[in-house]
């Protein structure tokens, strides 16, 4: 048997809460009652297995994070579908970086891949990204088609 432990009722709080939702919009767009939605944000009572995926598509997170996130053992709020936080690293003297292992497996990179890293300076959106260069240039390639399109003349 599974020993992770259930969070929902925190989970269910945090997410409509951060949506900036009443709990009449939560149960209106999941059609169900306000005081459903009040029982299980108070631990009360569990939405059945229909209304959790109602729930994860509404707040756009996964059923299992849903569930199971556990912030209080977890850096960071629960991630939307799809994205994930693997952890933190350090800049080494040189400047490399250690990518995380669940991120190398899950996203199937290994040595030898190539990487476009790409940089944002403005204030409020400082950061970097790291792509795989194939992707990149795919996406290049496309944008530069659409703007310039080849003639057939």
């Amino acid at each position: 048997m599974n020993s992770r432990k259930m969070n929902i009722n925190t989970n269910l709080v945090f997410l409509r809460k951060a949506n900036r939702m009443t709990l009449e919009e939560v149960a209106d767009k999941i059609n169900v009652s306000r005081q459903a939605v009040a029982k299980w944000e108070n631990g009360d009572s569990v939405p059945d297995i229909i209304n959790c995926v109602s729930l994860a598509d509404l707040y756009d997170v996964s059923v299992d994070d849903l569930l199971h996130f556990d912030s209080h053992t977890e850096e960071a709020n629960i991630a939307p579908k799809g994205k994930h936080l693997f952890g933190t690293t350090v800049i080494g003297e040189r400047g490399q970086v250690v990518i995380p292992k669940q991120a190398r497996d899950l996203l199937k990179l290994k040595a030898g891949d190539t990487l476009v890293v790409l940089g944002d300076e403005n204030p409020g959106t400082k950061g970097i990204a790291l792509i795989p260069s194939e992707l990149f240039m795919k996406a290049t390639k496309e944008l530069v088609d659409a703007v310039y399109p080849k003639s057939d003349k």
